[in-house]
């Protein structure tokens, strides 16, 4: 396999929201970053910068759009959505908590819960129908910038739909890995497939990571990254 067949993705969870802290089901509803999901993007874009991504693709979903938009411009470099990058629709759930779901309907929960492959909450996508869609669309992005350093933005479920793709995870298989928001995920992807590279890293996150300047917005990124502190 040659270098140029290879590209690397980088996949980012969007930063926080209301309904994250909440524990409230956002499908494909457009929630907004509150506060510090904004400054988690900040923190992401100015961390990204030593990676040199090429270009930026986003679920076209606000909350995901915003965190894009930080790393695009910071970056300076283009941003592309893809609605195939959305979250799963949850259907009648959305909106709702689990508990909530739990309480007003207990057996279409279980079996949610269950992680059965083949259902859908209402409306909704079942968990078959998501991952063929996110997974596909990931693909299809990845054949596009072949050899490129691609910055993936898009939803939890999606993070989890590439993490057991990259690992050959089965859909009913219970989750044992983190998907925090604007947490940094690594994968390659070739001719065979994708690969795991890295995962959840949010040490960008912590209030002592190092980051750059609120000046550094203005700067060319060669000049930014000199100016990055250790």
């Amino acid at each position: 396999m040659s270098h140029a067949e290879a590209t690397r993705l980088i996949a980012v969870r969007h930063g926080e929201t209301a309904w994250n802290v909440e524990a409230r089901l956002q499908g494909q509803l457009d929630i907004p970053l509150n506060d510090r999901g904004r400054e988690q993007a900040r923190r992401t874009a100015h961390w990204l910068a030593e990676d040199h991504p090429e270009v930026v693709v986003s679920s076209d979903l606000a909350r995901a759009q915003a965190t894009a938009q930080a790393i695009a411009s910071f970056n300076r470099i283009p941003l592309e959505l893809d609605a195939g990058l959305r979250e799963r629709s949850f259907g009648s759930f959305q909106g709702m908590t689990h508990s909530e779901v739990a309480e007003r309907w207990p057996e279409l929960s279980a079996r949610w819960k269950s992680r059965d492959p083949d259902f859908a909450p209402g409306d909704g996508e079942s968990l078959t129908v998501f991952y063929a869609r996110c997974i596909e669309a990931t693909l299809r992005i990845a054949r596009r910038h072949v050899g490129k350093t691609v910055v993936l933005v898009a939803h939890g479920g999606v993070m989890d739909c590439l993490y057991r793709a990259a690992t050959r995870v089965p859909l009913d298989a219970p989750r044992i890995w983190q998907l925090d928001n604007a947490s940094i995920n690594r994968l390659l992807h070739t001719p065979s497939g994708l690969t795991l590279v890295g995962w959840n890293d949010t040490s960008h996150l912590d209030l002592d990571a190092p980051t750059l300047d609120e000046s550094a917005d203005k700067m060319p990124v060669a000049a930014a990254l000199a100016a990055r502190t250790d």
